[in-house]
């Protein structure tokens, strides 16, 4: 079985050599951010193994609450490379406008929704105000 380390690096050195750039460079800033954190790999298949989303780096723990009060472990922030770029994750921010009014006009070349910021390359963006939309997902503790 592969540590989740090396299924990451796997994955990063698997992309296009200008996406597979950015990812590396993407990782090593968001362990800046967050040096001690728990990492993820989940491969994007589900429990019968049939591929059901694009494969993605997780970073950090959140426990979510669901109606019933079961609640499941799952990470903070994502990356996941898609088919034009990269995949960027900022979970559990309750108000799923912050991030585009946040954001809107000052990250550069990106799709911002709720939760996802989605760009063709790493250099397309501010890199400063990336970093701060990813330490403001940082500190949200739910």
């Amino acid at each position: 079985m592969m540590t989740i380390p090396t299924q990451i690096l796997e994955y990063i050195t698997s992309q296009p050599e200008l996406k597979r750039n950015d990812m590396q460079e993407l990782h090593r800033i968001i362990l800046e951010l967050m040096p001690e954190c728990r990492l993820w790999f989940l491969d994007g298949r589900n429990e019968t193994g049939k591929l059901v989303s694009n494969p993605n780096i997780g970073y950090g723990l959140r426990s979510i609450r669901y109606a019933d009060g079961t609640t499941k472990d799952f990470y903070q922030i994502g990356m996941s490379a898609n088919t034009t770029g990269i995949s960027v994750y900022i979970l559990g921010i309750d108000d799923k406008t912050y991030l585009s009014k946040t954001l809107a006009g000052k990250i550069g070349k990106a799709e911002v929704t709720g939760y996802c910021i989605k760009f063709k390359k790493l250099r397309d963006l501010n890199l400063e105000v990336l970093k701060t939309a990813l330490q403001y997902g940082i500190e949200q503790k739910h």
